[in-house]
């Protein structure tokens, strides 16, 4: 007698280039790793379901998947965290030529990018309580790669996905990290083989002297917030723009970093967090934990006291700062 299948151990036929539980959707994006779909569950979702209605598809021929695969890996490693896009899984299909795909199934931002909200201010950048909002999310992200013994290696707008979220305080979207391919283990020994990222955004001693770890993420991160701030790209206003050369040049011998644009507002703190993220040597450049006792992102009253612990002796100042919403001396 034939046994009755059941929800749990029914295999369904997979359609061409489908997942076994997801359906593929549109094309949402490219890139040099592969291309980015949109995909929904096949079946209703149940409340065992690991997977969400809606997901993000990142595909590729298997032969060339190994960033994918690699960023898989690096999920794997720094394990589940609010300010990182979530993975679900990976699962292998065959398309319509009977080419096998590999597929990183990851959270759906559903409100796009950074890049996208930036671009969409026409140059003006965003409100400075919205920057603020998304800086704390960000460095938050950050805080748990570095503590995982990891380097980004390429923070920019592009890499930071908004994803909607219901708030009493009306603030609409929290910004998560995405993108780790170029994620790398932190080492206190080696020379980069290879140069990993977006020029723009690299810190002078990557681009001078190949050396990527935590302190370089913190360089981008200031590039991000000065970009958010302004809604130029860092570079973009004194020449150089992608160019590596040029850039490079700058860091080099004009001893430069990247500038204000002439007439820009920003506050005072504002100013004093991008100064402490664009100091030139690494090893006093402020980390994760120290930028989020800055004035420029004390919490609102109506959020929690927050505790930095191993705090250095040296950011209490700032601390006290902070409680106090005392600016530190701008640039």
């Amino acid at each position: 007698m034939k046994r009755k299948s059941t929800e749990n151990d029914e295999i369904v036929p997979t359609p061409v280039n489908h997942g076994v539980r997801w359906q593929r959707g549109r094309l949402i994006g490219k890139g040099s790793f592969g291309s980015v779909f949109m995909a929904s569950l096949r079946r209703p979702i149940s409340k065992f379901s690991i997977f969400p209605p809606v997901m993000a598809v990142k595909s590729a021929e298997v032969s060339d998947s190994e960033t994918l695969q690699k960023e898989k890996q690096n999920y794997d490693n720094l394990k589940q965290c609010d300010s990182l896009i979530k993975c679900f899984g990976e699962e292998i299909t065959t398309d319509e030529n009977g080419q096998m795909i590999y597929n990183l199934l990851l959270e759906f931002a559903t409100a796009g990018t950074l890049a996208d909200q930036i671009k969409n201010t026409g140059g003006k950048g965003l409100e400075e309580k919205e920057v603020w909002s998304y800086t704390r999310s960000i460095i938050k992200g950050l805080i748990h790669i570095h503590k995982n013994q990891y380097v980004h290696c390429d923070l920019k707008p592009e890499n930071i996905l908004l994803v909607p979220r219901n708030s009493a305080n009306g603030r609409r979207c929290v910004a998560k990290i995405g993108d780790l391919g170029l994620a790398k283990r932190t080492s206190k020994t080696k020379k980069d083989r290879y140069l990993r990222g977006t020029v723009p955004y690299m810190a002078p001693e990557t681009l001078l002297y190949s050396v990527q770890e935590s302190p370089s993420d913190i360089w981008a991160l200031g590039c991000v917030v000065l970009e958010m701030l302004t809604g130029n790209r860092p570079w973009s206003g004194g020449g150089g723009g992608d160019d590596t050369e040029e850039i490079t040049r700058r860091f080099g011998e004009k001893y430069e970093i990247p500038i204000i644009p002439e007439g820009a507002v920003l506050s005072a703190e504002a100013r004093a967090f991008l100064k402490v993220c664009f100091v030139r040597k690494p090893e006093y450049r402020f980390t994760a934990e120290m930028l989020m006792l800055l004035p420029f992102l004390a919490e609102d009253e109506e959020e929690e006291e927050e505790s930095v612990v191993g705090a250095p002796r040296f950011v209490e100042k700032a601390r006290r700062s902070k409680r106090q919403r005392i600016p530190i001396q701008a640039v």
